[in-house]
């Protein structure tokens, strides 16, 4: 706003309100005397510019963000860590609760057992960084009679931070429909803040009056594992009868669910510019169509329901370097576009070129 407001105007500014009959020649004593205040005033031009745009919440840095929020009841989501599940042999050997272990760069620590031989780890680092490594485990404890240890999946994603963007969409969203009482916004607000969900879909009387249906995917936009589930489930209602023990209303019977998934495999006829081929490229064809199946999931919950359409694909592959040409697009066997049901999200499954 205050761009125009330079050193140089605010001098010329300045000397023009002195007579013409003094000497305001660069290095007379009126230039000299005016030359520091017209800097002082042009740096306190650029605070002003500053303050504007601290003080509006599409503009703000994080850190004033954050105090912008707070004034609507609003904090960034904490990073979270992520509980991982470890399998060890031999099956009928207890991994003392507590025993650390190494993979790659990150520690590992058993925090409670599922079955004989499976157990749950949480990783000590905070954040995303805990969902990316599988693989076998080295004790850092030793372990007398203990075969093998592998990290084999992810149970309750790590998140990090929310993200400025992510935090001022939600700044934004809290001026329109009101959470309250129980009421679509208030259900989904409070899951999502939950460590490991990412997104949840209200589903109200759909058993009957009183009873509301929550299906929630975790933070990876991925299936939400049992555990993750059961956690959500206590959070919200444990008891699962509407005595308003957990988060629910009192009379609310709530019931927590995720979603099934639908494996989606594309085949197309696709023409290769010189030099490249399906082997070549099978890779980066696989990302785009990952990628876009990730988007479909991410806007889920706000879809009635999740349509994955063959233009989307065949324009996504076209942009590929080294693909002159696709046709005969056809997702699981079918020319047409896939429609999905309001609980099934698409995950990848193969590419081939016929």
């Amino acid at each position: 706003m205050y761009e125009s407001m330079t050193y140089e105007i605010i001098l010329e500014r300045m000397l023009n309100r002195v007579p013409n009959q003094f000497d305001k020649r660069e290095g007379s004593i009126i230039f000299d005397a005016l030359a520091p205040a017209a800097v002082e005033l042009q740096l306190m031009y650029i605070e002003f510019d500053v303050i504007l745009q601290e003080t509006f919440g599409d503009t703000a840095s994080r850190e004033f963000l954050i105090r912008r929020a707070k004034e609507r009841g609003i904090s960034p989501y904490e990073a979270t860590y992520a509980l991982l599940q470890g399998e060890f042999t031999p099956t009928n050997l207890d991994i003392p609760i507590g025993s650390r272990f190494s993979l790659n760069q990150l520690n590992y620590y058993v925090k409670g057992k599922i079955s004989n031989g499976i157990y749950q780890l949480e990783c000590e680092t905070i954040g995303a960084t805990g969902n990316q490594y599988f693989g076998e485990l080295i004790p850092i404890n030793y372990i007398e009679g203990l075969e093998t240890a592998v990290l084999t999946q992810v149970l309750i994603p790590g998140e990090d931070e929310e993200s400025t963007e992510s935090l001022r969409t939600r700044y934004f969203s809290s001026f329109e429909t009101k959470p309250y009482g129980g009421n679509k916004k208030d259900y989904i607000e409070k899951t999502n803040a939950i460590a490991g969900v990412g997104s949840t879909k209200v589903t109200p009387i759909w058993n009957g009056g009183g009873t509301v249906k929550l299906t929630i995917l975790d933070s990876d936009f991925n299936k939400a594992s049992s555990i993750l589930v059961d956690n959500v489930q206590n959070e919200i209602d444990p008891s699962n009868d509407g005595k308003g023990l957990g988060i629910a209303p009192i009379g609310h019977v709530v019931t927590v669910d995720t979603t099934d998934e639908v494996v989606i495999n594309v085949a197309s006829t696709l023409t290769f510019d010189e030099g490249y081929s399906f082997v070549t490229l099978q890779s980066q064809i696989e990302d785009v169509i990952s990628n876009y199946l990730l988007e479909l999931r991410m806007e889920w919950a706000n879809l009635t329901t999740v349509v994955v359409r063959v233009a989307q694909i065949e324009t996504r592959i076209l942009a590929i370097q080294g693909i002159v040409d696709i046709g005969n697009t056809r997702i699981n066997g079918a020319s047409a576009n896939l429609t999905l049901s309001a609980y099934q999200i698409p995950i990848m499954g193969s590419v081939s070129n016929a």
